[in-house]
Parts: structure tokens; C-alpha cells; sequence
């Protein structure tokens, strides 16, 4: 049986659907490979936050050696430094995540502490009441690098005690302590009414999933339309 249909390819067209296709499933191989990256990442952080602990002591680390595991350390709190990230919704309920120093030890290093989650006031411009220790407490939890993750409002990012965000640069520049370059997100608790509620990190892999089934799709549709252009009727004359 004669086929209704002949192929009859042109050299211009050709090459256009070849690049454009060759172009989206490079970057489809891209997004799988950022994806396959961030699920070792993810695979990593599991695993480290499943070891015990590691105590950190006066004596600077490097913050590779330690993110993403679980770390303890023991020394006092000081208030006098601490700031409040602002606009941290908890079930709704607007408020700010308390960030404080803790001195190792009672030495000169400090580590700063994401405390947790407290709820705002009703006015603006008078802070909300955090209960601090005042002895020597042990605090546990993730160790991380805060970065700029969120969006900062405002003209100011940082104003007086409430910060809109925080990155260890900032926060040094601000203060004149000396720091350990991560922060602890706390999970042990202690009798201070914070909420300890923490997020995983959203490594945006699912995101990366999408983009590259989407890229294929476009893949598939340049070769649909350029076989649909040049197929041409048997009967129709050249």
C-alpha cells in the first residue's frame, strides 16, 4: 500500500528543528542533573542529622565541617545582641524568629542561636516579651548558614532590632562579636515559651523536575511540528 503521504525535508528548516531540539534536551539534562545534585544533597542531610551531635567549642570551625549536622554547644545567651527576623507566620499568626548569641563557654566566640518562633504584639512598634536563662544552658540543634532566602521589605532591611533578614555578614558588620560562621536552629528545649517548628531546607528539587519535563515537551513538540510542516500529501505535486 502506497503511503498518503511523502516526507520532503528542507535543509534550512531541518538544521532549525535539529538545533532547537538539541537545545531543549540539553537543558532537560541540565535540570535532571541539578536535581540528581540536590537529591545527594538531601541524601547527605539526612544522614548527618541522624549522627550525634558535635560540640562546638570556643575555637573556630569551618562551616562546611558542620552544616547540615546537628551540633551542640553550651555557654550563656546575650540579649543585648539579639535581633528579631521579622514577618515569620506560625499557623497563621504573624511574629519573629529570635536570634541570639550564645557565648561558648563564657568566652570571647559566640554562636548565634535561632531560638524560635515568637507571636508579634499588637502594636509594631513594641517588641514581644522573650523569656532568656541567664545561666549556662546547653543548646542543640541544626546547624546552618543563613542566607537570603527571603523577601526583605521595606526601605531598610535592617532596623534597629527587627532585621527583615539575616546573613552572618550582616550580622557582623552590626555587632562586634566574634562568631562561628553557622547558626544553630534549636531544637532542645528550655522554658522560654518559643516555638521550635522547623522547615527541611527546600532544595527546590521538584522545581528542577518540572523544568526539565518541560523542556522535553517543547523537545517533542519542535519534532511534531517540523514532521507535520514537511509531510506533504502523495498526491500533491513537488
Amino acid at each position: 500500500m502506497r503511503s498518503l503521504y511523502r516526507f520532503r525535508p528542507k535543509f534550512l528548516p531541518a538544521l532549525a528543528a535539529v538545533a532547537g531540539i538539541a537545545a531543549t534536551l540539553g537543558l532537560a539534562s541540565w535540570q535532571f542533573g541539578r536535581a540528581h545534585e540536590k537529591e545527594a544533597v538531601r541524601a547527605q542531610f539526612e544522614a548527618r542529622a541522624k549522627e550525634p551531635p558535635i560540640v562546638l567549642a570556643a575555637a573556630e570551625v569551618k562551616a562546611q565541617d558542620v552544616q547540615w549536622h546537628r551540633v551542640t554547644a553550651r555557654g550563656r545567651f546575650n540579649p543585648n545582641y539579639a535581633v528579631f527576623i521579622d514577618n515569620r507566620v506560625y499557623h497563621g499568626v504573624p511574629g519573629y524568629h529570635v536570634v541570639m548569641p550564645l557565648s561558648i563557654g563564657g568566652g570571647e566566640r559566640h554562636v548565634l542561636v535561632n531560638r524560635g518562633w515568637v507571636a508579634g504584639t499588637q502594636d509594631r512598634n513594641r517588641l514581644p516579651q522573650v523569656k532568656t536563662p541567664e545561666e549556662t544552658v546547653e543548646v542543640t540543634g541544626l546547624a546552618v548558614i543563613p542566607g537570603r532566602r527571603f523577601l526583605e521589605l521595606g526601605n531598610s532591611a535592617v532596623e534597629g532590632r527587627v532585621w527583615q533578614n539575616l546573613t552572618l555578614e550582616r550580622y557582623r558588620n552590626a555587632v562586634p562579636i566574634a562568631l562561628q560562621p553557622v547558626m544553630i536552629q534549636q531544637e532542645s528545649g528550655l522554658d522560654d515559651g518559643l516555638i521550635r517548628a522547623w522547615d527541611k531546607p527546600d532544595l527546590g528539587i521538584e522545581k528542577h523536575y518540572g523544568y526539565a519535563f518541560q523542556w522535553l515537551a517543547l523537545a517533542v513538540t519542535i519534532l511534531v511540528i517540523y514532521l507535520v510542516t514537511h509531510a506533504r500529501s502523495a498526491k500533491q505535486p513537488s
